[in-house]
């Protein structure tokens, strides 16, 4: 599938110069082909370091679309860089953004025509895995459920284990009780079989070992179920640390390859957004210095990824001992639990006033997220006295990088004045984190700053 792929890439970069350029060109000039080689290396090293190449027997649609998409954009910059470095000046941007798109495009369609083919034959009777089941619990039955329901998977059951004697030979959810775990030895000798799948209760994981080395023995694929506690909003994945295996459960996104392009995009839009924006910069910093006595730039020490600290940059708003102040306007917070926000705070200066509205004062805070401190989207960065005071569950918020924007910016901003449902959304966005909400929201954060809603 490898070779295959490289083949499409190459077939799909030249229709792209053809497209691009004239259709009477049949063949790129030399110049043009060299580069061949390095377009196929970039999309075939990333698909691979995705996981494109791995089992397709159980791969959704959507996965495979994910996996094209992420190795589109992060080629696309990769080759990109490249042509800058080398000075590559006869390659158009046009001509790079139509070879990476017709290449995607062409990879989604072939890829969808291959899992719809086996698909397709494994529902004919061809090209099936045989999978014995050890359990017949709740858990064992929701999975041959799910089996029974994709013939499309290809995975045939040829029985059950359980060392209930009395089920033995009964029949559940249409398939047989084989016998217990002193069986398999025989049940193994008779049957073909190519993965067993062990979904037991944790209380049985010592007294399955003997019968998972035995398959060890055969050369059976073994499979242990890792549901073994009802975690509310965690999800498992295997891992190999210091050369022990491993499950972790875990409740940030994982996928290194999303968090990956979310990292490029912070880097190259905040690098882009400073350049363009240093005339904003340099006027709003000269209106600050003319209008009050003190630093044009505002420090402060803020909690990042799982507490860690950093110092935040924004415009200063805010008289210069405003801090001292704070202590005597605890009593008009507005919002509820540990943040403090109060309408007509008299610490803010008129300049001040007039940045906040406008959400001029974050824009040294792009600084911090080139720096890999913070990122454009994400929950907002708390005070470490904040933190201090947070119940356990509210902790989470500290499990993915802070932003300069989040769902409480777009969801109502100053407006929602219950720090619980501030960080009820914060969790709603950790715990459905995708690019596309990232795009979504900062769209949404577009009209929400221009008109000022919900700013003090």
């Amino acid at each position: 599938m490898i070779a295959l792929d490289a083949l499409v890439i190459a077939i799909a970069a030249i229709g792209a110069y053809i497209l691009r350029n004239s259709v009477e060109l049949l063949f790129p000039p030399v110049y043009y082909l060299w580069l061949l080689p390095i377009f196929v290396l970039i999309w075939s090293c990333l698909l691979i370091y995705l996981g494109m190449y791995d089992s397709f027997r159980l791969k959704s649609y959507k996965r495979v679309v994910s996996i094209i998409l992420t190795a589109a954009i992060v080629g696309f910059i990769i080759f990109g860089n490249v042509s800058y470095i080398c000075r590559l000046t006869y390659i158009s941007r046009s001509f790079m953004l139509m070879a990476f798109v017709l290449t995607a495009l062409v990879l989604a369609v072939q890829k969808f025509v291959i899992i719809a083919g086996f698909r397709h034959l494994r529902r004919g009777g061809f090209n099936f895995r045989n999978v014995l089941i050890v359990g017949t619990g709740q858990r064992a039955s929701q999975l041959i459920d799910q089996i029974n329901e994709h013939q499309e998977f290809g995975l045939r059951i040829v029985g059950l284990i359980d060392d209930d004697v009395t089920i033995h030979g009964k029949q559940i959810s249409g398939h047989t009780v084989l016998g217990g775990l002193a069986d398999m030895p025989e049940i193994l000798r008779s049957n073909p079989v190519d993965r067993v799948i062990f979904v037991v209760p944790r209380g049985w994981l010592s007294y399955i070992e003997e019968a998972v080395l035995y398959c060890e023995t055969l050369g059976v694929t073994v499979s242990v179920a890792v549901d073994l506690f009802k975690t509310r909003f965690t999800f498992a994945r295997d891992e190999n640390f210091m050369g022990i295996p491993m499950i972790s459960f875990e409740s940030t996104p994982g996928t290194v390859g999303s968090l990956f392009v979310k990292r490029i995009i912070d880097i190259v839009a905040t690098g882009v957004g400073i350049v363009i924006l240093s005339p904003v910069l340099l006027i709003v910093a000269a209106l600050i210095k003319l209008t009050s006595p003190g630093p044009v730039f505002f420090k402060q020490e803020r909690c990042s990824l799982n507490g860690r600290t950093f110092k935040l940059y924004k415009f200063r708003t805010m008289v210069v001992d405003a801090e001292k102040k704070l202590e005597d306007l605890l009593q008009h917070n507005e919002m509820s639990g540990p943040a403090f926000k109060m309408a007509n705070d008299p610490r803010v200066t008129p300049i001040g006033k007039f940045l906040r509205k406008t959400s001029l004062d974050e824009l040294p805070q792009l600084w911090n997220v080139f720096k890999g401190e913070m990122s454009l989207v994400g929950p907002r960065p708390p005070l470490p006295q904040e933190v201090a005071q947070y119940d356990h569950w509210q902790r989470r918020r500290l499990s993915m990088r802070p932003g300069i924007t989040c769902l409480w910016q777009v969801g109502g901003r100053n407006k929602i004045t219950d720090f619980n449902e501030w960080s009820k959304l914060d969790l709603e966005y950790i715990d459905s984190w995708s690019l596309g909400l990232d795009l979504k929201i900062l769209f949404k954060t577009v009209p929400v700053v221009l008109l000022g809603v919900g700013a003090k």
